[in-house]
């Protein structure tokens, strides 16, 4: 008699412990980082493709990821990026670049239109770091002049910023990072004048 109480008794007790869980939804942020001032392509100026930015260790999930204070990385599991952070960043710095009006045009690999400059590069980092108050953005780039018979290296240099970081909020942790990615945008764009 008791065992078939106990057996009553065990799916009510399961369905206790499932109502207490809240659904907690997943919540995908953009990967934007606007160009102050949009320019008009320049007449007869190069042709750069930006070729696919390579994600360092760790970062090819999308997550939100945040450095702690004993230096491991912390991966946000219902907070992350719309797309992969090195496709993001990619996409972001190619329209980044096609804005500040030194290109021709600024294409992505598979584009039919013959290209002077090529870059690529490799996303290195992208995280806040709550202890620190800062977020971080950095990857590294090579340009390769295509011109002439042999291509050769223009540019190879490591890129990275940081940015002030408001709060521990998801929303504050994007918007710095966003704000670090677009100084690494600036420098970029300075290097390639």
């Amino acid at each position: 008699m008791r065992r078939r109480a106990a057996l009553l008794l065990l799916p009510l007790l399961a369905a206790c412990g499932l109502s207490e869980r809240p659904y907690t939804e997943r919540r995908q942020w953009p990967l934007l980082v606007r160009r102050p001032q949009t320019l008009p392509p320049r007449a007869g100026g190069p042709v750069l493709e930006v070729r696919t930015l390579r994600a360092g260790p760790g970062l090819e999930v999308r997550g939100l990821q945040s450095l702690q204070a004993d230096g491991s990385i912390r991966t946000a599991f219902y907070e992350e990026w719309a797309v992969p952070p090195a496709q993001g960043v990619e996409d972001a710095l190619r329209q980044w670049l096609a804005d500040c009006g030194r290109f021709a045009a600024v294409v992505a690999p598979g584009s039919r239109m013959p290209a002077d400059l090529a870059l690529e590069g490799e996303l290195l980092a992208l995280w806040s770091e709550p202890a620190a108050q800062r977020a971080h953005a950095a990857f590294s780039i090579v340009v390769v002049r295509q011109a002439g018979a042999e291509p050769h290296i223009m540019l190879q240099r490591t890129e990275a910023a940081e940015a002030p970081l408001a709060g521990a909020t998801p929303p504050e942790a994007v918007a710095a990072q966003i704000t670090a990615l677009a100084e690494v945008f600036r420098r970029i764009e300075a290097a390639l004048a």
